[in-house]
């Protein structure tokens, strides 16, 4: 694809004392991701994506795959493309909560989707995955939540009192 645009700017004064700061970029410690994304386009964007920012991900095909995936081993954060073939994500969160249950183990999943309408957020929330991002996914948008991800392993991590 090619994208071409046109932006005009002006030039900003030379003591801009009541300018806003500019935001800092959110830099997340490199995380252990189960990039579960069934479309090869999709999977090798967020891959591209992960990867650059120092992320060790390993990419199932589909939610079965990533089920077997998360028996072998262990992840930060799944996240979890919501419509695959094979087991989707619905099905797929559920089975990870339910091989939660009576344990203190909470995986962190992020739902995958490219539906934005509303009701969509709470329907991948109430299916048991903890956030989501909307597909074409952004670069901002997954650090994000991968930000909100780092957070919830490193609470779990602390001992208790």
């Amino acid at each position: 694809s090619a994208f071409h645009f046109t932006a005009v700017f002006g030039t900003a004064p030379a003591a801009a004392a009541d300018a806003p700061a500019i935001a800092r970029p959110i830099k997340v410690r490199p995380l252990r991701v189960l990039l579960a994304e069934d479309n090869p386009v999709n999977r090798l964007l967020a891959l591209k994506l992960l990867e650059k920012d120092g992320h060790q991900v390993t990419p199932p095909v589909d939610g079965r795959d990533a089920l077997e995936r998360l028996a072998e081993d262990s992840f930060d954060v799944v996240l979890m493309d919501v419509q695959m073939p094979e087991l989707n994500g619905f099905e797929a969160t559920a089975a990870i909560r339910e091989g939660e249950r009576g344990t203190s183990r909470h995986q962190f999943v992020v739902a995958l989707t490219a539906h934005a309408m509303t009701g969509d957020r709470e329907r991948c929330l109430d299916a048991g995955m903890d956030t989501y991002v909307w597909k074409p996914i952004s670069h901002g948008s997954l650090t994000a939540v991968l930000a909100e991800a780092a957070a919830h392993v490193d609470r779990s991590r602390r001992p208790r009192s």
